[in-house]
């Protein structure tokens, strides 16, 4: 294991398989088009690059980094003001996003440490993450010791037999258990503290742009594995130092057209045949690209239609699993420029639970070069909010409803943004991310499908591996690269993850407990 891939000494490697190290000694060197910009292609074009292959991406926006995209407004006052689709986390067991990171910024010195992200619930109780441990499960008892809303004491309260697929998650095997039952019964199940309910999971969820109501109890338990209980790489998280176009994916598509790949943005892949031949033309705005091999790495929506309109691809089960795939539900960022700044004290990044539609709030100059600029010359602040899954709170409610209700939960929880002058906002609503829900997992579509160099990613595709958002979508673009690499017998990357088991002794014991409770 290479250290520089993180501190965790139970982290584990998934090999690749061995090969030539580079296309061009092959009789013909193959060419792949990557349908989506966003992390999952970005990872897919970069492995197959570095081998040599010829690889074209196909981006339908003007900007790279899907999801976690940015690009450029005007304000009325004519400045320039960076915007993106909101804040990220990038937590330090995100081994393979931040491999790919590491190609144009190999000691990471673009991303910066958030010291702790304090959540707030409706009566004022407050956790934060500050200085815990980071190995399990002393994490979890000391983050008990001190919270407002859990105490050790509610421990013994708990089911431990209901509660044993948090201490033992296991993948792919957790979603035998759980993938059928939805995250909020499984929380009253095990009678977890009302309080803390909504601090560690609910805020937890509804980054998946769905409420617990709707998504999986297996993926919440594995999700509570990777950034609790699975890896002592801790819950402190880094943030880009500027916007993301800046930091991270403009390097990223210069280390790329240094290695040839081509860029076509702006574009909309509509359909793809497979041909006789095992190639596939591509058909887009720009006309069409015959390719050795396609990499489908869209929103489940793009998928979607894409395939709809590809008759050729796949089998009747293929398509169907790809049909099946759901949308969560829509999630609203409003950011705004606001005349004066918010109190010293203020967090960069507040995350809330019983605050509905509110989910977190950032202050983007706390750590955003662009916006701390934008800050510095006008005396201002730059105030992010997100409601994910917004109108699962109050469906009653209308878009512009909903928007007044967080910017007023703003205003409750930093009052001094009340009286400030609004500068310039955005407002975004989209309905693109993958819906988790009951019962999806086993029939959602893998990285192979029924064409050998066909291969999905994204972080809606299924991977059995314990990964989650980002690096899920990173995971998948590296799997996907593989893939195609070991068809023309060329070398992989190998790719890295927190411990695909549970590793808490104290916990595995509750398990077991439960297990012989069971007998």
């Amino acid at each position: 294991m290479t250290r520089s891939i993180g501190r965790d000494r139970r982290l584990v490697t998934h090999p690749a398989a061995g090969g030539a190290e580079d296309a061009r000694t092959l009789a013909r060197r193959p060419h792949v088009v990557v349908v989506g910009g966003g992390i999952a292609g970005l990872a897919a074009a970069t492995g197959l690059a570095e081998r040599g292959v010829s690889v074209e991406v196909i981006e339908r926006e003007s900007y790279l980094g899907g999801r976690v995209g940015a690009w450029s407004e005007r304000t009325d006052d004519g400045a320039d003001v960076s915007m993106s689709r909101g804040f990220h986390a990038f937590f330090r067991q995100y081994y393979n996003l931040r491999q790919l990171l590491r190609r144009t910024d190999p000691q990471l010195r673009r991303l910066t440490a958030l010291e702790d992200y304090p959540l707030i619930d409706a009566h004022g109780r407050v956790d934060g993450f500050r200085g815990l441990p980071r190995t399990p499960p002393w994490n979890a008892i000391a983050f008990a010791l001190r919270s407002p809303t859990f105490r050790v004491r509610d421990l013994v309260k708990m089911n431990p037999r209901a509660a044993a697929p948090l201490a033992m998650v296991s993948v792919p095997e957790i979603f035998d258990q759980l993938d059928n039952v939805d995250a909020e019964a499984f929380l009253l199940n095990i009678n977890f503290p009302e309080p803390a309910r909504h601090l560690a999971f609910d805020v937890f969820s509804r980054s998946f742009f769905a409420a617990p109501t709707d998504m999986s109890a297996a993926e919440l338990a594995t999700m509570f594995h990777i950034y609790f209980l699975g890896s002592n790489e801790g819950l402190v998280f880094d943030v880009p130092d500027s916007a993301f176009d800046t930091s991270l994916w403009n390097p990223l598509r210069a280390y790329l057209e240094r290695l040839g790949v081509e860029f076509r943005m702006d574009t909309t892949v509509s359909s793809i045949e497979a041909t006789a031949g095992d190639t596939f033309v591509v058909e887009h705005d720009s006309g069409s690209t015959t390719a050795d091999g396609v990499v489908l790495s869209t929103d489940v929506g793009a998928l979607r239609g894409i395939v709809e309109r590809s008759p050729s691809l796949g089998d009747a089960t293929w398509r169907d699993q790809v049909a099946r795939l759901r949308s969560a539900p829509k999630f609203l960022v409003v950011r705004q420029w606001l005349d004066r700044p918010v109190a010293e004290d203020r967090s960069p990044f507040l995350g809330t639970g019983g605050l509905p539609p509110l989910d977190n709030i950032s202050i983007l100059d706390s750590y955003e070069r662009e916006a701390a600029e934008w800050a510095r010359t006008t005396g201002g602040t730059v105030v992010e909010l997100h409601a994910y899954a917004a109108h699962s709170h109050e469906s009653g409610k209308t878009d512009v409803e909903i928007r007044d209700q967080l910017v007023a939960r703003l205003h409750e929880l930093y009052p001094e943004t009340a009286d400030a002058k609004v500068v310039h906002e955005s407002t975004l609503w989209r309905e693109d991310c993958p819906l988790f829900g009951l019962g999806d997992f086993a029939a959602r579509p893998t990285v192979s499908t029924p064409h050998p160099r066909l291969v999905l990613a994204g972080d809606g595709i299924r991977i059995d591996l314990p990964v989650a958002l980002m690096e899920r979508a990173a995971t998948t673009g590296w799997r996907a690269a593989n893939i195609l690499l070991s068809s023309w017998k060329l070398a992989g990357h190998d790719t890295y993850t927190v411990p695909t088991s549970g590793r808490s002794r104290p916990l595995r014991w509750l398990g077991t407990r439960a297990a012989k409770e069971r007998t």
